[in-house]
């Protein structure tokens, strides 16, 4: 299986960089043979069928952050897929004219702004702006001359992400919903995808001789390493482990009541499956520990209508909280 030795984070923005940097948009080979986390990984004239499947996720996830990513078609060859051209349009990136700020908001963002790399591109986003002008495509260097620092992923992420890429069999601790103490998972990592959101990894748990996919916030503790090596299946693990995510969320489904106006409507309409009446929503769940925890985080402005089980959940979690404040127990 090809490894992803490139840091997700690093593969997007290399990603929206190169986009923004050409008027004309690129095409799929373009991108998938010059953007820094594809390029690696790319064969010419070979079989790309995986990496072309990882960059229509990661244009789902960019679009999910509010990326304005375009797709163009040339009237010529219409229906010719691989001939797609995407871009981001800038000015359609830029903030709008009529947004400013104040001077304490200015000072707050400039704050804000010493936890990014400042001055200039990544040496390898140069490299990639060049293949693409040794392309013949026009690229100019983005006015975003930003790479950042901060990693917002779950801590395990790193750790993980090196043994997968080495073949290395990793333990670690994992709590379970309901258990109060975390046990100890010995496992072959496989793969790390994102799945909702959250990051998740598709492993062998040589303990139980089965696939397993844990999610990466529930590591409560240190991965360790071992030294022991495992071959990696041949097929494409994150593609099956997608797969299977996908069809745990379509079995999962809640039907809540929100409040006009609220928060909560705001946010969870557009998450919606279904609005089977005015006022409620459906909504489709792969754990219910981890919606229950998101729609009690709401108060109020949720109700919970069905199923039974999850309506119990957010009624405990929401009951904690009132004991948790009075000092008492209920």
């Amino acid at each position: 299986m090809p490894t992803e030795a490139v840091p997700v984070e690093e593969r997007l923005f290399s990603l929206v960089l190169a986009l923004v940097a050409t008027e004309h948009g690129l095409t799929k080979s373009e991108i998938l043979s010059s953007v820094q986390g594809y390029r690696h990984r790319y064969v010419p004239g070979g079989d790309n069928a995986s990496l072309e499947r990882q960059f229509e996720r990661d244009k789902d996830d960019i679009r999910e952050l509010g990326v304005p990513l375009e797709t163009l078609e040339t009237p010529a060859e219409a229906g010719n897929n691989q001939n797609l051209r995407y871009r981001i349009r800038k000015g359609a990136y830029d903030l709008p004219a009529d947004v400013t700020f104040t001077p304490q908001e200015t000072t707050l963002l400039n704050l804000a702004a010493e936890v990014w790399r400042e001055g200039s591109l990544s040496s390898e986003s140069h490299r990639a702006l060049l293949k693409l002008r040794s392309l013949g495509v026009d690229a100019d260097d983005p006015t975003i001359g930003y790479a950042p620092r901060i990693r917002v992923r779950e801590p395990a992420f790193e750790p993980l992400r090196a043994a997968i890429e080495r073949h290395l069999v990793v333990r670690f601790p994992y709590l379970k919903p309901g258990e109060s103490e975390p046990t100890e998972r010995t496992v072959e990592p496989l793969a790390l995808v994102k799945h909702e959101g959250r990051w998740h990894l598709a492993s062998f748990d040589r303990n139980r001789q089965e696939r397993r996919t844990f999610l990466l916030s529930r590591i409560v503790g240190k991965v360790t390493t071992t030294r022991t090596a495992f071959t990696p299946p041949e097929e494409d693990v994150a593609e099956a482990a997608l797969a299977d995510l996908d069809r745990i969320l379509a079995g999962g489904r809640v039907r809540i009541r929100v409040a006009p106006g609220s928060d909560a409507e705001t946010r969870l309409e557009r998450r919606a499956a279904e609005q089977p009446a005015p006022g409620e929503l459906l909504l489709n769940y792969s754990d219910s520990n981890l919606m229950a925890d998101e729609l009690a985080s709401y108060g109020p402005e949720v109700v919970v209508l069905e199923p039974q089980h999850l309506r119990d959940r957010v009624v405990q979690r929401l009951r904690r909280v009132v004991a948790d404040h009075e000092g008492a127990t209920r």
